[in-house]
Order: structure tokens, then sequence, then C-alpha cells
């Protein structure tokens, strides 16, 4: 059972600050290895302050142990292979960059107040003042790679009402939203490519499918769906097909490296537009990031439905699929992954499972690029053709979405996902009918509408229904068995993060287990990629507004945004 520490060992050793430089190898931390080598866990080790100080003062230039005793106290991560542990230190001065022959490392572990701040560096929040249905966005971004893979995008296109140009009403609009997280792999330049230029893509294509339907009627949902999946395949196709075309064709190194490289490597994306005018929201989904809907239930707890499907080696219907393109071939899907390599079954970029041989060799003869897996037989295998989603959004129920990086999905399950959130916004309604000096602000109000008056005991979510788990490719978070975590232990959770997203992270790293939190979150590249993934969380809270603040613009919520946000237009 979980026990609100660290640990699935507890330790016995003597750890100082005089003590670390004194280690030859034969003393206390040699007695830390209890770790299991096929499930990575983290263990703490246990010693009193005026231990280590007493062995600080065996080594200390002055010898009065009164003087080391008080010396600071400090927590250190001692990072190993396959294991993880925490220790304490004394004293000041440096901490050693070793302890001792076998390659282990000791890091200052940051503390609460610290670990906060880092989960706050790259957090963003924006009021959506336009009165078309959308109350506030909240995202955060916590990277585990350096740089970090992950990338995000979002934007609004207000767009005439067709019927109304030229007429009295020329100035009614709907306002298009969008919002993409976008999961790279094998480097970041794909998900980069992605930020800049999706967007655009899929909005020209609906552009032109609006434009071409009639005036009243507008387009059918099956031509809407259509074009967002023409513009994914039309840029992965510029990304992959096209780029390489015009390498071979300019036989320059310098072309080659800026346009091979958003090929080379590759990126998940996943996509929400949410058309105000209809109220209906569409989400497209290439790879293994998810989105889930929260919405309030007669119950009044929260419901979490999944909106788009995990399409990875290990979803039955996307090896049936792979395998129904390529007869005969065995080893399309190997090991949960195609070819044996790679685990979305539909990305961007990832040129090497789309080439042809010729292509690939001549690239990489003339220029260079990755091998291709001698299991190839008849590329492409790998699709960036998303699978479109369509769901009537119910402003009235408080309904919300979760759209996040599978970092997020291997620490909480849809449902604590929601409950989460639905936790947090019962948070918001009690400040709300606290009122203050102002008065609640509209987003208050919308969610003291939906909370309810009474706090939930745990999570205010509905159970999963039966059969549903796994119905979506879905799998149990992984993270939770290696952190020797138990997944019913619904005290583990938290509410003290003015950022929604920021507070999923939270928890999703440990939530109440702040020794956890903090070191997961000290861990640097490329130790921390053993623990946690890149993570890149998106929060929109829809509701019905009583028209528009501040002139229909999108302001910042200063309090949910962090320092190092890079504040950005977004009109």
């Amino acid at each position: 059972m979980y026990s609100r520490r660290l640990t699935l060992a507890l330790v016995s050793g003597f750890v100082g600050y005089g003590a670390y430089y004194a280690y030859q190898g034969d003393g206390a931390l040699k007695s830390q290895a209890m770790f299991s080598t096929k499930a990575a866990s983290i263990a703490t080790t246990a010693v009193s302050a005026t231990t280590g100080a007493a062995l600080a003062g065996a080594a200390s230039t002055d010898g009065t142990a009164a003087a080391d005793a008080a010396r600071t106290v400090r927590s250190v991560l001692i990072i190993g292979a396959n294991e993880l542990s925490t220790a304490t230190l004394v004293g000041d001065g440096p901490v050693s960059k070793m302890t001792d022959g076998s390659g282990r490392r000791v890091l200052e572990m940051l503390s609460p107040d610290q670990a906060t701040q880092r989960l706050r560096q790259n957090e963003e929040s924006y009021g959506i003042n336009r009165g078309k249905g959308v109350l506030r966005y909240d995202l955060v971004q916590l990277a585990s790679n350096d740089p970090i893979e992950d990338d995000h995008a979002e934007k609004i296109v207000e767009v005439p009402t067709k019927s109304a140009v030229g007429s009295a009403a020329s100035n009614n609009s709907t306002d298009w939203m969008f919002w993409g997280v976008f999961d790279g792999h094998s480097g970041w330049t794909t998900s980069a490519k992605l930020r800049q230029t999706l967007i655009n893509y899929v909005a020209r294509e609906l552009n032109d499918t609006y434009n071409a339907a009639p005036v009243d009627a507008g387009p059918p949902a099956d031509a809407i769906e259509s074009a967002i999946k023409v513009g994914f395949t039309r840029l992965d196709d510029d990304i992959v097909n096209q780029s390489a075309q015009k390498v071979l064709a300019q036989s320059s190194k310098s072309v080659a490296a800026e346009l091979l490289a958003p090929a080379l490597s590759g990126s998940c994306a996943l996509l929400s537009f949410y058309d105000s005018k209809s109220k209906l929201l569409r989400v497209a989904c290439t790879g293994d990031s998810r989105a889930v809907l929260g919405r309030r239930s007669a119950s009044g707890k929260w419901t979490a439905t999944p909106l788009s499907i995990d399409q990875t080696g290990n979803n039955l219907d996307e090896v049936a699929r792979m395998r129904s393109l390529h007869p005969g071939e065995e080893h399309v899907i190997r090991n949960g992954r195609v070819l044996g390599g790679l685990e979305p079954t539909r990305a961007f970029g990832d040129a090497s499972y789309k080439w042809t041989r010729d292509v690939s060799d001549r690239l990489r003869s003339s220029f260079f690029g990755r091998s291709q897996s001698p299991l190839m037989r008849t590329p492409p295998y790998v699709t960036a053709e998303p699978v479109v989603t369509t769901t009537k959004i119910e402003p009235e129920n408080g309904d919300f979405i979760v759209m996040a990086t599978d970092g997020l999905w291997e620490m909480l399950t849809n449902e604590e996902a929601v409950g989460l959130v639905g936790k947090w916004i019962e948070t918001q309604a009690k400040t709300a009918s606290a009122g203050s000096k102002s008065g609640p602000s509209t987003m208050d109000k919308a969610w003291a509408k939906v909370s309810g008056r009474k706090s939930s005991a745990g999570l205010p979510v509905e159970a999963a229904p039966d059969g549903s788990t796994g119905k979506n490719g879905e799998r149990t978070p992984i993270r939770l068995q290696q952190w020797g975590i138990s997944p019913d232990d619904s005290d583990r959770f938290v509410v003290k993060d003015k950022n929604a997203a920021t507070h999923l992270v939270r928890n999703a790293l440990g939530g109440t287990n702040e020794e956890q939190v903090s070191a997961l979150l000290t861990l640097p590249a490329p130790f921390s990629r053993r623990y946690r993934d890149d993570l890149t969380v998106q929060v929109i809270f829809f509701g019905d507004a009583n028209g528009s603040e501040a002139g229909g613009d999108v302001v910042v919520n200063q309090e949910a945004t962090g320092p190092a946000a890079s504040i950005k237009a977004k009109l």
C-alpha cells in the first residue's frame, strides 16, 4: 500500500556533509542498493539530522559537533542506473557529483517551494471574453528531454457569418477556436513544424469547404471531417515527400539539413476545433495523445468521456488495420510496435517508415538519413491521417476537455484527470461564493452554477463504465507501478494550484507526496526520461457567459501564468 512516502524500501544509512567527501566506497551509501532492475523504483534513506551532523563533525576543521549540528540540513537525490533514493545531507557546502566509482550521482533536491516554481515555469492561462461559449483555457509544459520534444499551438480565427456579408448584420461572426498538443519523438523538429503550420493547413481546408457549401445549410459533417484529414495529410506529405524531392533536386547539404530534419524525427498530433456557432467540437488525433471530455452528470459528479483513440501497436483495431494493409507481413506489428520499432501507428514525419527504399538509400548516400528496418517490405507503414470525433458541447453542464500528450496518461486515468479538474472547479466555486471586493468574475459565476454546494470527499467523478477500460487503446498508467504507488489511494491528490493544467501535472507526479514531486522534478535529463516523459497539458473550459467582457479580448490570467511563459497574441 502506498504510504505517502517516496519509498518502496526503507534503508538505514549515515550521510553527512563531511562524510560525502570522506566516503571511499565502503560506507553507508553502499548499503542503500535495494532496488529492482526490472521496474526502477524510488527508495528513501531515513537519516536523522543529529546523526548526519555527528559524521560531519568528524571531518570538520574545528571538531565541534555542536557547531556542525547548526548547519543546514538538506535533502539530496541519489541517481543510479536503475535506482533512485533520497538521503539527508548536513552542511551548506557544495554537493558532491559522485558517490563512488559506480557512477551514481548526488544532486541537491528541490524544496517544495522550488518544485512549485519549476511546475509553474511554463504555465499559461487565458480568459476568453468573447461570449462565444469558451470561458478560459489553461496550459502547462514540463520538459523531461533536453530540449523538450513536445510542443503546442492555439489560435482563434474570427469568421464572418456567410449569410450576413453585405447586409446590415455584416459585423456578425463566428469563432473557430483551435488547440493543439504535439508529442515529438526522436527529436523536436517535427513537433515544432506542427506548431508553426498545422492549424493553418487545417483552417485553409475548412475555409474552402465552408465557402463551397450552400449559404444557409453549411457543409455536411463528413465534408468537415474530410477537410481536417486533408489538412493533416497534406502537411505530412510536404514534410516527408515534398522535402525529399526538393533535397534530391538541389543536391545541397545545407538545404537537406533544413528540410529533412522534420521528416527524420516524428510527432503525434492532437488538434481540437470548436465552432462557436454550431457548438460542435471536433477532435482529430494522430498518434497516442488523448483528449477527454468532462461533463457534469445528474448525480452532481463529473463523467469522463474519451474523445480520441490511442493509436499504438497495443490497440487491437490499429493492429488489425495495419495487418490488412500489409498482408503476409507477420512483423508489421512486433512487440506492440510498427516493425518492432515505432510505438504509434500514426504520426507526422518518421520518414524512415514512409519513404521507399530507393528514396531512403539515395538520401542517405548523398546526404544523411536513418537506416530503414530490414523488416520493411511495402512502405508506407505509418500515416498522419487522423481519427476525427465530433461532440456537441453543452456549456450549461460545465463541459471542459483535457488534452495532453501521453506523458500525462502514463500517470493518470481518464477518470482521475476529470475528477481532479472537477475537484479544482469546486475550489474555484468556493472562492466565488466567498466573493471579493469587486464581486465574482464571469468564470466564478459559471463554475458556481455547475459545481453545486457540497464538496466531494474524494474525486467527484463517476466510475468508468464496465467494459470501457482499454476500449480506446488505453493502458493502465504504468508509472504508478514503477513508483510503487497504489492506484486505489485517492488521498494522494491535492488542490493548491491556480492553473488547472499545472494542478493535473502536480497530482500526476505525486500530489500530496511532496518528496516524490520534488524528486521527479529534480531529475535532470537524460535520467528523468526513465521515470517520466515530456508533459504538455491543456484544459479548455466551456460555458455560457452573459455577453462579452473587455471588448471581446483574450486576456492573460496573471495569477495562473508562470514567469517564464511566452505570452503571445491569440488572434
